[in-house]
């Protein structure tokens, strides 16, 4: 099983991440392993503050690109399942942003795919980010922090 969700409402990871293993896992799945990672928002960023973001994205080219990266990262790893929801739109700080689970049959598997999955959507997806800082400065983020 393989989900990717982008949106432009907020979202709580953990109630997230729990109803959809609750209504999506096949009862059956009984998986040794579940690696999950957050990301949200910072209020800092190249020394400046920021008090917002607006992350802009390609509708339907986004979903397919990370929808073909789980599926890659499902094949590689050999994982029973695969969650990859991330927010587009305005971003507040402390506010979730992207939401990576897998779910395996052992640890390092679950662990490898997790971070890849994170890592690689992060300098391969189509997302532009737009900041706004404290001092009403509107710029656009040139690069991502590394891994």
């Amino acid at each position: 099983m393989q989900y990717v969700d982008v949106r432009e409402t907020p979202f709580e990871p953990w109630q997230y991440l729990a109803a959809w293993q609750a209504q999506q896992l096949p009862e059956n799945a009984h998986s040794g392993a579940t690696a999950v990672f957050v990301g949200t928002m910072r209020d800092f960023n190249e020394g400046d503050d920021v008090m917002g973001m607006y992350l802009e994205h390609y509708p339907g080219m986004t979903e397919r690109q990370l929808a073909t990266l789980v599926a890659e990262a499902a094949q590689r790893w050999s994982l029973d399942a695969a969650l990859v929801v991330h927010r587009v739109g305005e971003i507040l700080p402390a506010q979730p942003i992207v939401l990576v689970a897998v779910w395996s049959a052992h640890r390092a598997a679950a662990f490898e795919a997790c971070r890849h999955l994170m890592e690689t959507l992060k300098h391969t997806a189509p997302f532009w980010k737009r900041e706004t800082l404290s001092n009403g400065t509107v710029r656009w983020v040139d690069r991502n922090t590394p891994g």
